[in-house]
C-alpha cells in the first residue's frame, strides 16, 4: 500500500470483540503457500510477482478525501489498485458483521487480476489479506475463480483462527476428523433442525446412536492400514487444536486453510469444476464450517483431469507433496495429508 491509503492498513485486522481471545496470530508466510502450490501443481512453475505488479493507492484526490472525512461519512472510500498499465478502482464497504473494519469488492479484484495476468502465465492467484464481498447481500466471500479467464482471488481474512468461535468452526473436527460418525450424525441433525424438521429430533437421535454403534463395531485391525485411518492417527497424535492459543500453532492452522482453498480455486483455472463424486478438494463449500471438513486431496476423477491438463506424474507429484508435508508435520492438516499419501504407497 502507498502512504496515501494508510487508513486501509487496519482493514486486514480482526476487530476487537470479534475474536474470542486477543492473541496476535502472525499471518502465514506467502512463500509457504507458494511451496505448497508448487508441490500440488507439480511440474508447473509457481512464482511470486514483484510488489510493483499491484499496489493499493488512493483513488480520490486529497480534497475529496478531506471533504468526506469532514462530513463524517460512514461510507468507505473507493481505493485504487495500481498495476504496471493502469489504476483500477476497487469498491469497498464497511463489514456487515463487524468482523473487519471494511471489505473489498471481489468482482473488482477479479477484473484487476485479469489485467495483471502475465502473457507467459497459465493462471494467476491473487491472495489478499483483506475481507471480501461480492453482492450487497453477501456478509463475506472467501474467494472465487474465473476459470475461463484463468484468474482467481482468495482472501485470508475469514480463515483467521481468531474468528473460529464466532463462526462456529470446530477445529478438532476438521479433515480428516470430519469423518467421525458421531460428528456427521450431529451435523445431519443440525441441518434437519434448520430445515424446520425439529419434530424428527427423536428419530435423528436414534439414528445417531445407531451410527455410533455401527462405527464402534468396525473391525479396527481390518482398517488399520487404510489411508483415512492413517490420516486420522496423524491428526490425533498432535495436541488438540480446540483450546490452543499458541501463535505458532494457530499460524500453521491458518496456513493449512489457505493452502486448501488456494489449490481449490487455482484448479478452476484448469477447467475443473466442483466435484460431486467423492471426498475431494474440489467439492463446493457453502460455509466456513463446511470448508474445514473437506479433504485436501483430489479424487481419482479430478486427478485424471489435472494430470491431463498438466502432464504431471502421479508418483512425482505425491512425493513432492509428502516432502512438503514432512517439513510441516507440526501442522495438523499436513501431518494428516502426508500420512494419507504414504499409506497409499507413495514416498517409499
Amino acid at each position: 500500500m502507498t502512504h496515501n491509503v494508510n487508513f486501509a492498513q487496519t482493514w486486514s485486522q480482526v476487530q476487537s470483540g470479534s475474536a474470542k481471545k486477543e492473541v496476535y496470530v502472525p499471518p502465514p508466510d506467502i512463500r509457504d503457500v507458494v511451496d505448497y502450490l508448487s508441490a500440488y501443481y507439480h511440474g508447473m512453475t509457481v512464482k511470486i510477482l514483484p510488489p510493483s505488479t499491484a499496489t493499493f493507492t488512493a483513488w480520490e484526490d486529497k480534497k475529496s478525501r478531506v471533504a468526506r472525512v469532514s462530513a463524517k461519512s460512514s461510507k468507505t472510500p473507493l481505493i485504487g489498485l495500481k498495476t504496471s498499465k493502469e489504476i483500477i478502482g476497487i469498491r469497498t464497504r464497511p463489514s456487515l458483521d463487524k468482523a473487519y473494519e471494511a471489505q473489498l469488492n471481489l468482482d473488482d479484484l477479479l477484473d484487476a487480476a485479469i489485467a495483471m495476468l502475465p502473457s507467459d502465465a497459465f493462471a494467476l492467484l491473487f491472495l489478499v489479506q483483506q475481507d471480501l464481498y461480492q453482492s450487497p447481500e453477501d456478509e463475506f466471500v472467501c474467494g472465487l475463480a474465473y476459470g475461463s479467464s484463468r484468474v482467481s482471488v482468495v482472501s485470508m481474512a475469514r480463515y483467521h483462527p481468531g474468528l473460529d468461535t464466532r463462526q462456529e468452526v470446530e477445529r478438532d473436527h476438521a479433515w480428516p476428523a470430519s469423518h467421525c460418525a458421531a460428528y456427521v450424525a450431529d451435523c445431519c441433525d443440525e441441518a434437519m433442525d434448520d430445515s424446520n424438521q425439529i419434530s424428527k429430533r427423536g428419530k435423528n437421535e436414534a439414528r445417531r446412536k445407531k451410527s455410533q454403534q455401527a462405527s464402534d463395531a468396525i473391525d479396527v485391525e481390518q482398517h488399520a492400514g487404510s489411508p483415512l485411518r492413517a490420516a486420522i492417527a496423524a491428526h490425533t497424535a498432535l495436541p488438540p487444536l480446540s483450546s490452543s492459543v499458541d501463535p505458532v500453532t494457530l499460524t500453521g492452522l491458518w496456513l493449512g486453510r489457505i493452502c486448501r482453498t488456494a489449490s481449490h480455486e487455482v484448479a478452476h483455472c484448469f477447467g475443473i469444476g466442483h466435484c460431486t463424486y467423492y471426498a475431494c478438494n474440489m467439492q463446493g463449500s457453502a460455509s466456513i464450517r463446511e470448508d474445514a471438513r473437506q479433504a485436501p486431496y483430489l479424487c481419482p476423477v479430478d486427478w485424471a483431469k489435472l494430470q491431463k491438463a498438466t502432464g504431471a506424474d502421479a508418483v512425482e507429484r505425491s512425493n513432492a507433496l509428502i516432502r512438503y508435508c514432512n517439513e510441516k508435520r507440526e501442522i495438523h492438516l499436513f501431518a494428516a495429508l502426508g500420512s494419507w499419501l504414504e499409506s497409499i504407497g507413495y514416498g517409499a
